[in-house]
């Protein structure tokens, strides 16, 4: 009986796999559900400490006009954002919508553009 031959690991290289689009959109729900999964009890915190007392009110305000604040709160608008059209497309998917593979391709680069852009209007209704 002969031996089948030792086969390796091979390595994976992640920059030259090109990955199809609706895998991006998928991979990227699944990024922004984690965001958003983190960011959950930092933001109940936070609100918990604003409604505390005026003095944790003022500490809270502050802590959220620094720039750093502003790009957290890019990302996770983006997050949100990403997370329910990406969540909407699946459940559309699902049922028979959209699943033919032009339609799939075509609603996933709809909503890599749809997402950013919605998360920008999120931050201007947000900061006036």
């Amino acid at each position: 009986m002969d031996k089948p031959p030792h086969r390796l690991p091979v390595f994976l290289n992640l920059a030259q796999i090109r990955f199809p689009i609706g895998a991006i959109a998928s991979i990227a729900h699944r990024v922004s559900g984690v965001l958003l999964f983190i960011a959950l009890p930092v933001l109940a915190a936070l609100l918990h400490a604003s409604l505390r007392s005026e003095a944790d009110f003022a500490s809270v305000r502050g802590l959220l006009s620094s720039p750093l604040s502003l790009v957290v709160a890019g990302v996770l608008a983006w997050a949100l954002a990403h997370h329910v059209l990406t969540g909407i497309r699946h459940l559309l998917m699902d049922v028979g919508i959209g699943s033919e593979l032009e339609r799939a391709r075509a609603s996933a680069r709809l909503i890599l553009v749809a997402a950013p852009a919605l998360a920008l209007l999120l931050l201007v209704w947000g900061l006036s």
